[in-house]
């Protein structure tokens, strides 16, 4: 077997076929003096997957286009990448209504339109290209998650992919008779680079769903026998919060690859479905991964894969100092421990970002690549995460990262996500606000919160939440990364349900508009009304 979707199927080699049919179109449109570009705009659904391939076989350069862009974004996105030609459907074609996208009307196309079998009919007795395409070709532009600024287009040569695909088939422990369960989107690199690519190589079954539902992935977990799927973001938190099905713990998944899943979700998942979850850390620019190993601390991201050399670096290049615990396991030294994950030596490795030379500053300095993101390690060498580079708060002269809170937060058990950030504080720096989704049928007691961090013996002096939002819904970027931005813009001006707690108070009040109204007259006092949340919005408007 090669590729299901719903009741349809295709052996490998009919993907192959079909992709060459798409490849031999592809032969119909102007080159321009380059390679084409073919911008997808698809859900996951099996085209994708031939178009990849129709790429790869053409020489041609494949464009992921983020289906939750919207408007001048989106067109942004489409022109940014000089696409030549479109593939759209039904479902999203009504994005590109009146955008100025900058693509011919004829070369849209609507994969579920009649015109589009149409287009492919005379090439359905396409044969495979003789040649083989430039390894150094540009195959892939896909768009990074956009959670750390607005997205990039991340370069993917022909070579690196083929690459990719093999370590990654043995990172996914993927064998003939593997199940992988392609749910994350495909215009992301993680679907396509931890899960189709190594699929193809390794030539096991490809189970895909147009997009990532919980309810939809314990359905599809015992209706076609998964065993591997890989994830971004809080996938696993979603899956837990849906009910325990009775095959669960007997189920065939053996193995779940992501990133940035909570500790408690891990095992709590892990025991769910009596499989192993592999947490680690990797980015959209592919340069290195850092992968837990059998001796790594619980909660830590483990080692460099391969003895790389990637280090924790302050912003003037030099090494931060390890990290320092008191006897409650306390971060002593977020200040200096803290910095940015770089990879050393390794900036040859990034195929860069097209067209966008500032953003590639960013990550190149000299011959080192910096990740953007921020750890810190321990005296023996393995990596901690502590957030973005913009998940630093500075309260009261100290400055510490997100990471290390949203994980103490996250042990309280009506807790299933917490994400904590900066919010402007009416005098100087910043308060530390956290918004938590709760787990099924729980309730926020405010009470019962403030005696769980007074408890945490861990929970650094400043650490303690000004605010607490309610969430009725996680904000996500269109690969299910959670959008921070949207919190901290909206900071406590929000409809759902938010706690506070006045000085050095422990305790949590609910705040209503009296208390926003006396939180205004603060800024305006310290000269800060700029900083007023609601002021702020509407000038975005």
């Amino acid at each position: 077997m090669g590729l299901r979707f719903g009741d349809q199927d295709w052996t490998w080699a009919e993907v192959v076929h079909e992709s060459a049919v798409r490849a031999a179109a592809l032969s119909r449109l102007p080159r321009n003096g380059r390679q084409v570009h073919v911008g997808v705009l698809l859900e996951n659904v099996p085209d994708f997957v031939f178009w990849i391939g129709a790429a790869a076989l053409s020489g041609s350069v494949l464009i992921g286009i983020n289906p939750t862009r919207r408007g001048a974004e989106l067109a942004n996105d489409i022109r940014h990448t000089e696409c030549d030609v479109i593939l759209t459907e039904d479902r999203l074609a009504g994005l590109l209504d009146g955008i100025d996208h900058g693509v011919r009307p004829e070369h849209v196309i609507n994969v579920d339109s009649a015109g589009y079998q149409d287009w492919l009919r005379p090439h359905r007795d396409a044969v495979l290209p003789t040649g083989d395409p430039d390894p150094r070709d540009i195959l892939l532009l896909l768009y990074s998650s956009g959670s750390t600024g607005a997205p990039k287009a991340v370069i993917c040569s022909q070579g690196r992919l083929g690459a990719l695909a093999v370590a990654l088939a043995e990172r996914a422990e993927l064998t003939l008779d593997s199940v992988s369960y392609l749910c994350m989107p495909l215009f992301h690199g993680n679907a396509i680079m931890l899960n189709v690519a190594p699929s193809m190589y390794v030539g096991n079954t490809v189970v895909m769903t147009r997009k990532f539902s919980a309810s939809g992935f314990v359905r599809d977990l015992h209706r076609y026998g998964l065993t591997y799927f890989n994830y971004v973001g809080r996938a696993l938190s979603y899956v837990l919060a849906v009910p325990e099905d009775p095959r669960d713990r007997r189920s065939t998944l053996r193995l779940a690859v992501g990133t940035e899943a909570s500790l408690a979700d891990v095992r709590r998942f892990s025991e769910r479905f009596s499989c192993r979850v592999s947490e680690g850390y990797g980015s959209s620019e592919g340069v290195f991964r850092l992968n837990r190993t059998p001796d790594s601390p619980e909660d830590s991201l483990g080692l460099p894969v391969g003895g790389m050399d990637v280090r924790v670096l302050n912003e003037d290049g030099s090494e931060c100092p390890r990290a320092v615990w008191d006897e409650h396991g306390r971060l002593l030294n977020a200040d200096e421990a803290i910095g940015e994950i770089v990879a050393i030596g390794k900036a040859p490795a990034f195929e860069g970002y097209y067209k966008n030379p500032q953003a590639q500053a960013q990550r190149v300095r000299g011959d080192d690549f910096w990740t953007g993101d921020l750890a810190y390690r321990d005296a023996d060498g393995y990596f901690y995460f502590a957030g973005r580079s913009s998940d630093w708060l500075r309260v009261d002269s100290e400055n510490f990262a997100t990471a290390p809170v949203e994980r103490i937060l996250e042990r309280w058990g009506p807790v299933a996500i917490a994400l904590v950030y900066a919010v402007p504080d009416p005098r100087t720096g910043d308060q530390v606000m956290c918004a938590l989704q709760l787990v099924p049928d729980a309730a926020f007691d405010p009470a019962a919160f403030a005696g769980f961090l007074n408890e945490q013996a861990d929970m650094g002096t400043k650490w303690r939440p000004r605010f607490v939002r309610i969430l009725t819904e996680v904000p996500t970027t269109g690969n299910n990364k959670v959008a921070k931005t949207v919190l901290r813009r909206a900071a406590w001006v929000t409809e759902d349900t938010v706690y506070w707690r006045a000085g050095n108070e422990r305790e949590y009040r609910l705040l209503d508009g009296h208390q926003c109204e006396r939180l205004a007259a603060e800024f305006v006092e310290h000269g800060r009304e700029a900083q007023i949340p609601s002021a702020r919005d509407s000038r975005k408007e």
